[in-house]
């Protein structure tokens, strides 16, 4: 049986317009491409039914050919598995965010699933597009990395009552018993604020996220646990970031929230940052500001992203097993997707630990 020619990516129209791309291939133009029937060559495709090695060879060799990329969506439809998993995340620049997506990836590839991005990024709204986008495209599970809001919440119940499995990292939804895996980011938060306490610090600030947004971070309640047990009184005004946002604190929001607070009538002798991205951004502001870290001011960061070590200074910070955290979680979702597990809520926490390098010091003013 005579091949056809293989369609090429691009056709230029008889009155030399602009090119028109060409329809993708489809199971029909394999099957053509190959000598077979349709159905012979999806069995081939899928590894369903009998087909002989040679007519698989053959049908295999058309679709890469052709670059033939099967109909996910329409396999969906008819009740097949897509093998997709949506992962939300705040933003993909921080390191957190690619190193928790390769300790998703370390279990999620090998078990043949594919994994798709979406991000927050600044809005709430950018949240629940990417959340309905995967709805749209029938992912099979959800892994949700964002900082909660009520509206993310709100979104995340809903798809819940869908019947859509979905596990998150370091946050919890209110009204809605959900698996999570987190790190004990309260106990991180107050032993890095008890070692700048321990420095003789009284006045230290919390950069990287609103006054009225912080009370729901719990590295900032560790923090302002660990200053009520000092007896010490910090007013919200040390407290310095953007609002409403469902991703992580930026290098810009580290220099723009130190900027304010070496604004204030009593500056703070030292900042714990959100995280170390952060961290590095209330250094450059330091800098900028001529105050020597940490002699004039000591910066603490959370995280501990490979950069930390290598700044100049070295960070303070606290390290959490980030690529873990993506591994478990990915785990948990693929039983539940799997059928493996039914149980809901379970809340799975690792450990942090404080790790000191240059960036903190004595306080001099003591």
């Amino acid at each position: 049986m005579a091949k056809t020619k293989q369609p090429e990516a691009l056709d230029v129209n008889a009155g030399g317009g602009a090119p028109v791309r060409k329809k993708p291939a489809t199971l029909a133009d394999v099957a053509r491409e190959a000598g077979v029937v349709a159905m012979t060559a999806s069995r081939a495709i899928n590894g369903s039914g009998y087909v002989s090695q040679e007519v698989r060879k053959r049908v295999l060799e058309a679709a890469r050919k052709l670059n033939y990329r099967p109909n996910m969506l329409a396999r969906s439809l008819k009740g097949q598995r897509m093998k997709a998993v949506g992962i939300m995340l705040p933003d993909i620049a921080n390191p957190f965010s690619a190193e928790l997506v390769e300790g998703m990836k370390d279990v999620l590839e090998p078990e043949g699933y594919t994994p798709f991005i979406a991000l927050a990024g600044r809005g709430v709204d950018h949240e629940r597009e990417g959340l309905q986008s995967f709805v749209d495209h029938r992912v099979d599970g959800l892994l949700v990395a964002t900082l909660r809001t009520d509206a993310g919440d709100c979104l995340l119940r809903e798809l819940a009552e869908q019947g859509i499995p979905m596990v998150t990292v370091g946050r919890e939804v209110k009204g809605m018993q959900v698996d999570c895996v987190t790190a004990d980011h309260w106990k991180g938060g107050f032993d890095v604020t008890t070692h700048l306490i321990d420095l003789g610090h009284r006045l230290i600030g919390f950069v990287g996220i609103a006054a009225e947004d912080a009370p729901a971070l719990r590295r900032y309640q560790g923090y302002r646990a660990a200053l009520e047990k000092a007896v010490l009184t910090v007013g919200m005004e040390y407290t310095v970031g953007p609002a409403h946002a469902p991703a992580f604190a930026t290098q810009d929001d580290g220099y723009d929230g130190m900027m304010r607070l070496a604004k204030l009538d009593a500056p703070p002798t030292a900042v714990l940052a959100r995280n170390d991205s952060a961290a590095i951004g209330v250094l450059r502001a330091a800098h900028t500001l001529g105050m020597k870290v940490p002699e004039d001011l000591s910066v603490a960061g959370f995280d501990n992203i490979p950069l930390a070590a290598f700044w100049t200074p070295a960070l303070t910070t606290v390290a959490q097993p980030i690529r873990e955290q993506g591994k478990m979680a990915a785990r948990i979702l693929l039983d539940k997707i799997e059928g493996k597990s039914t149980a809901a809520g379970e809340t799975r926490t690792m450990e942090c630990e404080l790790v000191v390098r240059e960036s903190t010091g004595r306080n001099s003013e003591q």
